[in-house]
Order: C-alpha cells, then sequence, then structure tokens
C-alpha cells in the first residue's frame, strides 16, 4: 500500500492493479471506464476458532481470530475484483467499497466492488 504524501489517498496495488476508495487517482487521468468490477467470498464460522474467540468475548480485548478472517476475507475479495478489472483490459480500480451480509447463520459475505478504469 502507498500513501500519496501530496493528497494522503491511499493506493494499493493489487497483481499491477491501482486500486483506490476515490474516484481519481491524483496525478492519473481516467481515460477509458469499463464499468463495475466485483469480487466475493463466503466464510464460515469454525468450531475450534469460536470456541476460543467466545471466552475471549467474555474476558474483553480483541477477537484476533476473526481479524485474521476478515482481512483474509477482504484480501480475497480484492483479488476476485482484480482479476475481474484485468479480464476487461483495466489498469486500475476507482471507488473501491466493501460490503457483508449474512448468507446463512454461521456464515457471511464479504463483497468488494469498484469502477474498472484505464488510467494514464
Amino acid at each position: 500500500m502507498c500513501m500519496n504524501s501530496s493528497d494522503t489517498i491511499m493506493v494499493d496495488i493489487v497483481q499491477g492493479i491501482m486500486v483506490v476508495n476515490t474516484e481519481t487517482i491524483p496525478g492519473k487521468v481516467i481515460t477509458e471506464t469499463y464499468g463495475v468490477v466485483s469480487g466475493s467470498t463466503v466464510r464460515a464460522k469454525n468450531i475450534g476458532r469460536d470456541i476460543t474467540q467466545s471466552l475471549k468475548n467474555i474476558m474483553g480485548g480483541e477477537l484476533h481470530k476473526y481479524t485474521e478472517l476478515l482481512q483474509e476475507s477482504r484480501q480475497e475479495a480484492m483479488s476476485r475484483l482484480v482479476s475481474d478489472a484485468m479480464a476487461r483490459g483495466a489498469n486500475a480500480v476507482v471507488n473501491l467499497r466493501f460490503a457483508t451480509s449474512a448468507v446463512t447463520p454461521g456464515a457471511a459475505e464479504l463483497f468488494a466492488y469498484g469502477t474498472a478504469v484505464k488510467v494514464e
């Protein structure tokens, strides 16, 4: 992840594709727009992880195993989003957003979406 010092915008480079949560990338011009791209993953709880994290929840503090699970989910969803963007010929994704939803009790989807563009 890079930080543009002049504008303090976070630019993440994933598989050679620039990914930002803003409408533009400082110093770049959007020359083509390829439409909405997305990536998602559905993850289920793990009984062993749930037991240990339930005890931690009672005592307080960060639930490290769930933090790791969410980070892995975000990375997987972003990787799939970037693959979608690459397949369309994009070299960047702007307006990155994440959403979550419950699929079944004990399983949730993490969904990433943005706009695939070509920048110069």
